[in-house]
């Protein structure tokens, strides 16, 4: 993986929040939500970085590569530059 949406930093700037406000924990509770399973689980943590996800997709939030490892140098991607590759994802359709 040389490219990735850090949520922590998406979140900052589309919530308008400082980053001392983008700890995990701190991220699901302002949206109103509990941390899921045992802190510092790497599946749990996962499956609440999606939570969160979600949440800023129904919100209105367009997800977009934000970071990536250039010559061995953690890069900022601006978020002017065009989207590479596969379109942004999508809200989950479920089947009633």
């Amino acid at each position: 993986a040389k490219k990735w949406i850090n949520i922590r930093k998406s979140y900052g700037n589309f919530y308008k929040v400082p980053r001392n406000q983008t700890k995990l924990t701190i991220m699901l509770e302002n949206l109103g939500m509990n941390y899921d399973g045992r802190p510092h689980s790497g599946l749990d943590d996962s499956k609440n970085i999606a939570r969160i996800a979600i949440k800023m997709l129904q919100d209105g939030c367009d997800l977009r590569v934000n970071e990536r490892i250039h010559g061995g140098q953690l890069m900022t991607v601006s978020s002017s530059v065009p989207l590479e590759g596969a379109p942004a994802p999508q809200m989950p359709r479920y089947r009633n």
